[in-house]
Order: C-alpha cells, then structure tokens, then sequence
C-alpha cells in the first residue's frame, strides 16, 4: 500500500499557534509533558506503548511540497514560516519512560524539550499513538492476567477501528501479554507469530464436516485445530474431530491437535468436549475459545470450571471496549529563554486536572527486597531527596508526607532524542513484552487488582510540592 506522509496529522491550532510563535517568540524553548489523568477500566495502572511508532514519526516528520502547497491555500500562514516548514529539521530533545513499562496516573511518560515552534507541533500525533496502544496494551494485559498462564491471541483486526488501528493494536496487545495475533501484517512488521485455524466458510464449503476435516487434516497434518462449532459441537464437531485425530495417531501424529469452539454455552461445552477427548484418548488434544470474549467473561468461565487450554480474545480487545479512552494530554510545563527555565502551570477548578509545572525526573523506588514502593517525580536539577520525606501526589491520599528509607532510587526515563538525532537503540517487540512482565511483577500485588486496586504511591519532592503549591496561590491570587 501507498507509504504516508502524517506530517499534516495534526489540530489546525497547533499549526497557527507554531505560526505565532515564529513570529513573536522564535528563540524561546519549550517543555511539553504527554501523562493521563485516569486509568481506564477503574483498573491499577497503564502499560505504556507506541514508542516505537513515536520514534518512526518523529524520525520522518518532514513537510512535503504537496503539505506547504495546501498550507497556502488556507491564507493564514505567513511566507516565512511556510519556508521555515518546507527545510523542516527536528531539533528537540525527548525523553520518555521505556515502552512496556507499568505507569501511573500525571506521571511525565515524554518529555519533550526544544523550538517552542517545533514542540507545540507533534501534540496530536503522540497522543494519538501514545493513548491508543498504551490503552490496547493495558486491556491486554487485563485479559491476560485473568487467563492465568492460559495462551491469548489476539484476534480483532475485523473489528478494529480501521487498519492502523488493527496493525498498532496487535503489537500492543502483545506487549500486553498475548502470545501472538491473527493479523498478518503486524506478524511481518514487528516480528509477532501469526496465529489462527479456519472459519466457518472453509466447513460450509464442502457436502459435510467430515469432508472439511478431512480436506484439513491431509493438508495440515502438523497443525490440526479444528473449528467444531458450524452445525453442532457435541453430536457433530467434536465426535468428527476425534475421528480425525484417530486417523493422525495412527500415522504416528499426537502433536498439535486440537479444537475451536467459538459460540455457545462455553462452559457447559468445554466439560463436555474434555470428557469425550479424553475419553477417546486424546487429553492431549487443547480446546480453544473465542467470540467476544473480555476479562470479566473468561473470569466468569474459569470461576465456574470450564475447560479451556487457550482463548481468541477479538473485539472487545482491539476496541477496549468497555472503556476506549486512555485520557491522555500533551501540556506545556516550562519555557527556557537564553539558558533560564521558567515553570509554567495550568489551573482548573479541579486539582487533577491542574498541571505539575516544570521539567522534571521520574523514579522507580525499590525496596530491600526488589520490590516496588512507589514512583517519585522531582525537579531535573534536584541532587537528592529532601532530608528522606517525600509527598504524596494523590490529595485524597490521608498520609501526605511519609519518611523513606532503606529504597533504591532507579531513573524510569531515558534520552531517546538529542537536537533531534535518535540516541536510543530500541527492543523488538518481544523484548518490551518480556521487559514488561519483569516490571510488573516487581510491583505490590494490590495495585494489580482487576477489581478494587489499590492506588499505587505516586510521590513528589518537596521542592517539586512546594512551587506547585506556590504557584497555584500566585495564579489563583492574579486572577481572582
């Protein structure tokens, strides 16, 4: 398919507002933090993703004469910065936590410093990657804990919003947990294993199930899993597969065998299915479950004893169904003219939604034993913690000030930008899953509830406390 440009993926505003800055503030640098304020499905954390697609983006950004061409027909933007556009070159700094890594609300995932013209620019397209895969690997990652140990594949580029949606997605998803994905292309892009067995249409198609399976079996011998619910999965599916897998015994084949179920009642047809494989003598054989499937529903089957090896998890993974918005904002936290960094803050009549100004560090704490206490976010020039008490950055949180000690302090964020030249050599897409499920593991077991987690301790500096609150009395007082 054609190869896009997304350069012109961006609000009007932001383009009109680089505009202005061109001609009013042209030296004056920017600090733009992307974070979210909730985590989606009332759950206990987020499972950051899209970096990968963040850095292709900001390695191509570049404007075409066909974008400064359009521009032009709009009649709003001055010659000079249409020229500035058209030798477009990306000098900003970027830091970011590195993807996979479980993340809490307001806590500053990209940084990103430069050209106050330049950083104002990439707003819609980070939010547009980091919201979505982080919100598809975060639902993945729900699925996945609920399985307990049982393989998930993602089946939902059917249902996805739109093929960058079911490319992005299964990559998200399997950082998330999922051992794989159906979709082909996401496969080949990210180095994924494709999965997936037949539909329907392959059995319709012959005069009877037991010519489709037969037909199947003699062109895939090593790999028989067998979709056993087109007429009916107990008197038809499954006493036809078993035939077959009687047929793969005797020519010495016991491996990789198997059956679909992909409608009914699942619990009640998994027992069944089991007994009558077994029976056979075939407890080897796996079953395999799909149609809308989600945490709460194979929680539910699992609760009440179905017989499940293995699940196809589709639309309700790919959309995020049940909460398909991770709230995530790109906000200006400081400025910097020749050298001197200036704090910026945005009030609201909510406390959450007031920003944390200025530049700032984000920290893992570790226990004795390896494990996670909290997160605590400083200013960037600060050396050290103040006398050992840190601040809790949740005001509904009845212990706000708390003495640490004995912890390991590690850095959650890294350079992956210099003046625009990418310094960060980046994983493959197995290797942020594994980096992930390390990370998780390392935190308290109450946050990662499905139901009712407890809020992990996000901490502030007292500096980093203190000018907030300063600020907010200053602003309030100017405006009031």
């Amino acid at each position: 398919m054609e190869q896009r440009n997304l350069t012109l993926l961006m609000d009007l505003y932001e383009l009109t507002m680089a505009n202005g800055f061109f001609k009013e503030a042209p030296d004056k640098v920017g600090y733009f933090d992307l974070y979210f304020r909730k985590v989606p499905d009332e759950g206990g954390l987020v499972i950051y993703a899209g970096l990968t697609q963040v850095i292709k983006y900001l390695r191509e950004l570049k404007f075409t004469d066909s974008d400064i061409k359009y521009l032009k027909t709009l009649g709003i933007f001055a010659p000079s910065f249409l020229e500035y556009l058209s030798v477009f070159d990306f000098k900003c700094d970027v830091w970011s936590v590195k993807e996979g890594t479980p993340v809490f609300p307001n806590e500053p995932l990209i940084t990103v410093r430069g050209p106050l013209i330049q950083t104002q620019l990439l707003e819609t397209m980070l939010l547009n990657i980091i919201n979505h895969e982080s919100l598809i690997a975060t639902k993945a990652r729900r699925i996945c804990m609920v399985a307990k140990g049982r393989p998930v594949m993602e089946f939902g580029s059917r249902r996805a919003q739109g093929a960058d949606a079911a490319t992005f997605g299964a990559r998200a998803a399997v950082i998330g947990g999922c051992i794989g994905t159906a979709n082909v292309l996401s496969a080949k892009l990210f180095g994924l294993t494709p999965l997936g067995t037949m539909a329907h249409s392959w059995i319709q198609s012959f005069e009877s199930e037991e010519a489709a399976f037969e037909a199947w079996y003699r062109i895939y011998p090593n790999n028989c899993l067998l979709l056993v619910d087109t007429y009916d999965v107990l008197s038809s599916g499954v006493p036809h597969a078993i035939e077959i897998f009687k047929k793969l015994k005797d020519k010495g084949i016991n491996d990789h065998i198997g059956i679909r179920i992909d409608s009914g009642d699942i619990t009640f047809l998994t027992k069944a299915a089991r007994e009558m494989l077994d029976r056979a003598g075939f407890a080897n054989a796996t079953i395999t479950v799909s149609n809308a499937l989600d945490e709460d529903v194979i929680q539910n089957v699992l609760e009440e004893g179905a017989a499940i090896d293995s699940f196809g998890v589709g639309e309700k993974l790919i959309t995020a169904s049940s909460d398909p918005v991770l709230s995530g904002v790109y906000k200006l936290v400081a400025t910097q003219v020749e050298g001197k960094i200036t704090p910026k803050i945005k009030l609201s009549n909510t406390i959450e939604k007031t920003t944390i100004p200025g530049f700032k560090k984000l920290y893992r704490l570790y226990d004795s034993k390896g494990k996670a206490v909290g997160d605590l976010m400083g200013l960037f020039d600060e050396v050290k913690l103040n006398d050992g008490h840190v601040y809790n950055s949740d005001p509904n949180k009845t212990q706000q000030k708390k003495k640490i000690s004995n912890f390991k302090l590690e850095p959650l964020r890294k350079k992956i930008f210099d003046n625009g030249k990418l310094i960060y050599h980046e994983p493959t897409t197995n290797e942020v899953k594994d980096f992930s499920k390390t990370m998780i593991r390392a935190l308290p077991e109450s946050c990662l509830r499905l139901k009712n987690p407890d809020l992990y301790d996000v901490f502030w500096t007292k500096t980093l406390k203190n000018m907030r609150t300063d600020m907010i009395e200053k602003y309030s007082e100017m405006n009031s």
